[in-house]
């Protein structure tokens, strides 16, 4: 299996070293059938179901009979109520349901190796030395994504960036908390569908020592 070596940088974008990594998840393979089934169970786990309708006996009243069953000519009703009825219940409505469902370990581990994967393919995968900050200013934090041109432009300002970290302090998290461009993450916490969801993913060196150790214990 060919070894995969990535450019680390520092903070003020220069190329400090490269960093050799683990074959046993970036081997550049990308399973879209994993892929595809993890992130539909994330997007049916996001679903609130809350959608619901009353059948005939729980809508109010409809408790009297509307006329005699016999002798009016008319068909038999026993309730006003009656879904062939106006303001009667609804016949096979939705209830409050859990869209979620289990998937194994094993295959959220893949859809995860092969998400990353994808984005190293992509070149949308930098390494970052490390981040940190003195005091909570979100516009020196946005000169360290400019240095390393990950700040969007006009052409591009859909572009989204997913940083994940090993921890993060409350002066980083102030600095970060503002820059619409941005979201944050713990590697612990990360899923495919965010990795996906993103354009690019800058990984600190501290971020992939505990993303390779998540993959060896998982």
């Amino acid at each position: 299996m060919k070894d995969t070596t990535l450019p680390l940088y520092n903070t003020e974008g220069k190329e400090i070293d490269s960093v050799k990594l683990d074959s046993n998840i970036f081997d550049g393979s990308v399973n879209s059938a994993a892929i595809y089934q993890v992130v539909n169970a994330y997007r049916a786990s996001q679903r609130q179901g809350l959608a619901a309708t009353k059948t005939r006996g729980e809508v109010s009243g409809g408790g009297r009979k509307p006329w005699k069953q016999k002798g009016t000519g008319r068909a038999r009703v026993g309730s006003t109520r009656s879904p062939l009825w106006r303001h009667g219940g609804v016949i096979f409505g939705p209830h409050p349901r859990d869209f979620s469902y289990p998937v194994p370990k094993k295959l959220k581990d893949l859809s995860l190796r092969s998400a990353l994967n994808e984005k190293m393919n992509e070149n949308n995968l930098m390494l970052l030395d490390e981040l940190s900050v003195e005091k909570p200013k979100t516009k020196d934090t946005v000169k360290i994504f400019a240095n390393l041109k990950m700040v969007p432009t006009k052409e591009s300002r859909n572009q989204r960036l997913l940083l994940l970290v090993d921890k993060i302090d409350n002066n980083l998290k102030l600095a970060l908390r503002n820059i619409g461009f941005l979201s944050v993450n713990l590697v612990k916490d990360t899923n495919t569908y965010e990795v996906l969801a993103h354009r690019k993913i800058l990984l600190t060196r501290a971020g992939l020592e505990e993303l390779t150790k998540r993959f060896k214990h998982g």
